[in-house]
């Protein structure tokens, strides 16, 4: 067996703290599944190896089905027939509808505390919060006015894993920009990004803790915003006569063959536009509403679901700007930096890790699972070795890297 060792890491009382990826929220729902392989349970099983215990999950009431904030299940591949009547293999639901049973009580009193503070969806304004309520939280909190912050802190951890962020950004462009604003990246604790990641790690490093903070990657780049193109409204003919009938008078015009969808735009005079290339239309938006009812083309999508390039850039801004804050704490608090953003950026340009490759596709390219947001266990393993390997580098330590072959990616019928 190669050498392992702890070196200056405390192993003794792990946690981590985070949104989606650190609660193991994958395929569109939170399930044992995917809380057996977050990001935090795959870091401690490597963790194990050097003397760390063991990693409390709140786990979903029903282990077969999972469950998401509209009480859905989880999406596994299936067969799916559309408005055009036609069959193929796509992402479908597991269930008619999710666990609801997960919601019914509280676990903290018969199974806290817990190792993994995962929120789906949290903003890093939140976790200061005292009685923040949440659905995803108030399942586990260890009281009625407890603050996600005080949940780790009062573990008296040894050693912690941040990832948060992410999902501030990921909320504004789930909503096309029509949602909450993404935070701003100065201010103090409570409202701005700086002050509150600051006071975040300032708490748990004034504890004694060493960590790791992982940092945002560009979420644009995701299967969620890439796999519907622009362009993708295919007219013959007739059908770019007609639509250059009802549009002509308005300034816009189709052609025979691909043309940008058109999109509801209140700047625009007459409310409605076409899409330029660099836009992004994610996955939310509802497809046979696209393939038979006119949505994209004589009905413009709504701006919900789409990103305009105005929205992409304050999206790439605030993580570039997320991203030094991020790094500059890391640096004055002599935490470890997971550098998130380089690793999902090296599966959209193609990735190869012992044999197996990756890529940014949408299901097939073995990364992202089937809400094409958040990663497989295959993914999620990358991302912890890319903790372990910030970890090993900062505290010179031998933690062994997880066995990517090990855990699954999309699961096909």
């Amino acid at each position: 067996m190669p050498p392992v060792a702890s070196g200056e890491v405390d192993p003794t009382v792990f946690v981590s703290v985070g949104g989606d990826r650190v609660a193991g929220y994958m395929d569109d729902a939170l399930s044992v599944y995917g809380q057996s392989n977050s990001l935090g349970a795959i870091f401690n099983t490597q963790l194990e190896v050097v003397g760390g215990t063991t990693y409390n999950q709140p786990m979903i009431a029903d282990q077969s089905i999972g469950i998401n904030l509209k009480d859905q299940s989880q999406l596994i591949m299936g067969y799916k027939t559309d408005c055009n009547n036609e069959t193929s293999l796509s992402p479908v639901r597991k269930a008619n509808q999710g666990s609801i049973g997960s919601w019914s009580q509280n676990l903290y009193a018969t199974q806290g505390p817990f190792n993994n503070i995962g929120i789906p969806g949290i903003s890093v304004l939140n976790v200061l919060s005292p009685g923040y309520s949440d659905p995803w939280y108030d399942r586990f909190r260890s009281g009625g006015s407890s603050a996600i912050l005080s949940d780790v802190t009062s573990q008296n951890p040894t050693f912690v894993l941040c990832d948060l962020g992410t999902d501030d950004i990921m909320n504004y462009a789930l909503s096309g920009g029509t949602g909450s604003p993404i935070p701003s990246a100065v201010g103090i604790a409570g409202v701005g990004f700086n002050g509150t990641y600051e006071t975040i790690v300032n708490s748990i490093s004034s504890s004694g803790a060493k960590g790791v903070l992982c940092n945002i990657p560009d979420i644009t780049e995701f299967p969620y915003f890439t796999t519907i193109p622009y362009n993708g409204l295919t007219l013959d003919s007739a059908n770019a006569a007609t639509m250059n009938q009802v549009f002509n008078p308005l300034g816009i015009t189709f052609v025979e063959g691909d043309n940008p969808f058109t999109v509801e735009d209140q700047n625009e005079p007459f409310g409605v536009r076409k899409l330029v290339e660099g836009e992004l239309i994610h996955l939310g938006i509802p497809l046979d509403s696209v393939k038979c009812y006119g949505m994209g083309s004589i009905v413009p999508i709504p701006d919900e679901y789409v990103l305009s390039l105005d929205e992409i850039n304050e999206i790439h801004t605030k993580t570039d700007q997320f991203n030094t804050i991020i790094g500059n704490i890391s640096n004055n608090y002599n935490f470890a930096l997971a550098d998130f953003n380089s690793v999902f950026n090296s599966v959209s340009l193609g990735l190869t890790i012992n044999g197996v490759s990756f890529s940014g596709e949408f299901v097939s390219g073995g990364f992202f699972s089937l809400d094409g947001r958040n990663p497989t266990p295959k993914g999620m393993a990358i991302l912890a070795n890319e903790c372990i390997r910030a970890v090993n580098k900062k505290y010179n330590a031998i933690i062994p890297y997880a066995s990517i072959t090990d855990y699954s990616g999309v699961l096909f019928p």
